[in-house]
């Protein structure tokens, strides 16, 4: 099974490489909507399969949950929830972000040929802000979690689950499960007499 790239050349990149020399305007706005979740979508991927065969730190796990939660109901283009953006502040806006999202894939895809996985925690969330941002533009609406707010969640289940694994707790378990055995044991004896 071949990984993903995130240096490959896709339709996404295609698109935006035409946003980029002419900018997104009111005619192909709506790429920008399909481009970041894309874009995202390869990133967050990438980042999963470098974390996956190890305890991922809760900055780590932070950063793949904030990814998740923006991308979480990405609308299609022609959703009626989607707001095709006309004037200018906000095209301008888009390709802001579409050049900042842009700029951090390939700082990211050096971190990822380094090993540097926790810096590619870093660009993770600064990918997912500008893609959280365009998404905001196409859906004003719609309430978008903050990586803070993730962060505070994701915190503490790491915590209770770093707790779990504490090795004293481990060994009360083992010896009350040990006692129930010998109860159980000594039940089945009484029971046969």
């Amino acid at each position: 099974m071949s990984m993903p790239n995130t240096q490959e050349s896709t339709k996404s990149d295609n698109l935006y490489a035409k946003s980029e020399s002419y900018g997104v305007s009111d005619f192909n706005v709506l790429d920008a909507l399909d481009i970041s979740a894309e874009r995202l979508s390869i990133v967050r991927y990438v980042f999963l399969v470098q974390i996956e065969d190890g305890i991922a730190s809760a900055s780590q796990r932070s950063s793949l949950e904030y990814a998740d939660a923006i991308l979480m109901g990405w609308p299609d283009r022609d959703n009626r929830t989607v707001f095709k953006p006309q004037d200018n502040a906000a095209l301008d806006e888009i390709n802001k972000n579409l050049r900042k999202m842009e700029d951090n894939i390939s700082q990211f895809s050096n971190l990822e040929r380094c090993g540097e996985v926790d810096n590619m925690a870093d660009i993770l969330i600064k990918i997912t802000e500008s893609v959280a941002k365009i998404r905001s533009i196409f859906q004003p609406d719609f309430p978008l979690p903050t990586f803070e707010e993730i962060k505070r969640v994701v915190q503490d289940e790491w915590n209770e689950e770093m707790g779990n694994i504490n090795p004293d707790k481990a060994n009360v378990a083992s010896s009350v499960i040990g006692e129930a055995k010998a109860d159980d044991a000594a039940d089945l004896l009484d029971g046969a007499k």
